[in-house]
């Protein structure tokens, strides 16, 4: 099983409610976030959201798109939003948004696991390469935020926390992105003679 831990915080100039309007309605975001190629409301859910149901497919700065399917667990305004995601990516998502210096602070924590099957049988060497794509895509969409929202981005991080698997030496991650990278470009001129 190929498991990630990913942690994105943004702190944007921007009142909470702002914020929170913006990541709340994620049918929004193909409007502001680049990375977003759309989200579909499948269930509308509770009054209160809880039960939301919606399918997103994300662009990636790896030639490469990823479709899952998220339902909302908690819906706490203007702080907490929990989902669970099926699909290509499967695991939880959770939304921390707290009032800060100036501003709002936004932390996102996102562990799935990859069910693609050349994704996990590339996730040994390729880890580094998905991981450098991830946080690609949640700096970007940090930036967007702040942009959409007319504020300024005060601070952006987007890391990846080790997994109780990693540990390999860093030639074998260099060697392995390269590799990675190697047959993502294959699979790409594949599908483009298809």
């Amino acid at each position: 099983m190929t498991e990630y831990h990913f942690v994105s915080i943004w702190q944007v100039e921007a009142p909470i409610e702002r914020v929170w309007e913006e990541i709340y309605h994620a049918e929004r975001w193909p409007d502001w976030w680049k990375y977003v190629i759309g989200v579909y409301e499948l269930e509308p859910g509770g009054a209160d959201g809880v039960g939301k149901r919606q399918r997103f497919l994300f662009r990636t700065r790896l030639p490469y798109t990823l479709g899952f399917e998220a339902i909302l667990t908690r819906v706490q305004p203007p702080s907490k939003l929990d989902a669970e995601a099926t699909g290509e990516l499967e695991g939880t998502g959770r939304w921390t948004i707290t009032s800060a210096d100036d501003g709002t602070l936004v932390r996102y924590d996102w562990d799935v696991r990859t069910t693609k099957r050349w994704m996990k049988l590339l996730a040994p060497v390729a880890r580094p390469v998905f991981n450098w794509n991830h946080d690609q895509l949640m700096r970007e969409g940090g930036e967007s935020l702040a942009r959409r929202l007319g504020a300024d981005l005060v601070f952006s991080e987007a890391r990846t926390q080790p997994s109780r698997s990693a540990g390999a030496a860093p030639w074998v991650s260099v060697g392995a992105g390269l590799v990675a990278l190697a047959v993502l470009g294959w699979r790409r001129r594949t599908s483009a003679r298809s």
